[in-house]
């Protein structure tokens, strides 16, 4: 079996710039979806909570749009990305770079941690491996 590194990345467990215009065109509607309810929506329950499912939903299919990656691995790493993020946001990292200002750096990051965005994100992958596991009418360890 050849192993290419490319950009540190083995290729034979990512197969590089597949496109997937299924996951592409998901992509476009929930990042949609998301810039109108951060432009029109300022509710107590769609906004905070909606709108942090529905982030790590469009994480995942942004990479499987280009990416072959497994289900599973990129679920999990997506749910990793979000917890880091929240970490940073824990950690107040705007303020410690001199940030908190920055209107793009404050949508981007977040601006406080919060555990009931940790719960909605997790919610948000669960809901990602339910929907594959029924797409794709197998068990999710075959992915």
């Amino acid at each position: 079996m050849t192993r290419l590194v490319y950009y540190g990345i083995l290729a034979n467990s990512i197969k590089l710039f597949r496109l997937s215009p299924v996951y592409l065109i998901l992509t476009v509607i929930i990042f949609t979806v998301e810039i109108l309810i951060a432009v029109y929506v300022h509710d107590g329950i769609v906004r905070p909570y909606v709108g942090d499912i529905l982030v790590v939903i469009l994480i995942y299919c942004f990479f499987r749009s280009f990416f072959e990656i497994g289900v599973i691995k990129l679920a999990l790493s997506v749910l990793a990305f979000a917890f880091a993020i929240e970490a940073l946001q824990y950690y107040d990292i705007l303020k410690i770079f001199n940030l908190q200002h920055s209107k793009f750096w404050r949508i981007v990051i977040g601006t406080s941690f919060a555990w009931m965005d940790i719960l909605m994100y997790v919610i948000g992958i669960v809901i990602v491996l339910l929907i594959e596991s029924y797409n794709n009418n197998t068990s999710l360890r075959e992915t």
